[in-house]
């Protein structure tokens, strides 16, 4: 059980950095995106530190327009993973992933990542 609890442990120090570390200011001490830095373009995950700052302090229209798709699918389907995780841990026995899943997460990543750029949300 101890995998766990250090996930949680540690999502939730990041969780008290988000609420007290603005990534929308400038000069924050917050990493910024490798792949918006070498390319300029927004990677399907841009915009989910801010997103997950905007929910830390309510506000879920914000955390929508940082990235929309994360918001609707990526959290939960991270929310089911890690019970799903947690549970096998729990009861001791091994229960991976249907790749079908792993699949979906991918096509959705990938249209999400072109999409975004060429409308420009």
């Amino acid at each position: 059980m101890r995998g766990p609890l250090s996930v949680l442990a540690a999502g939730a120090a990041g969780s008290v950095l988000l609420l007290f570390v603005d990534p929308n200011q400038p000069g924050n001490l917050l990493p910024k995106c490798p792949f918006k830095a070498l390319t300029g373009l927004d990677c399907p995950g841009c915009g989910i530190t801010r997103m997950v700052h905007a929910l830390l302090h309510g506000d879920v229209v914000a955390a929508w327009h940082f990235n929309a798709v994360l918001l609707v699918l990526g959290v939960p389907l991270m929310a089911w993973l890690f019970t799903r995780w947690t549970v096998s841990r729990w009861k001791g026995e091994r229960r991976p992933v249907p790749a079908s899943v792993g699949f979906a997460a991918l096509a959705v990543m990938l249209v999400w990542g072109v999409g975004r750029n060429i409308a420009g949300v």
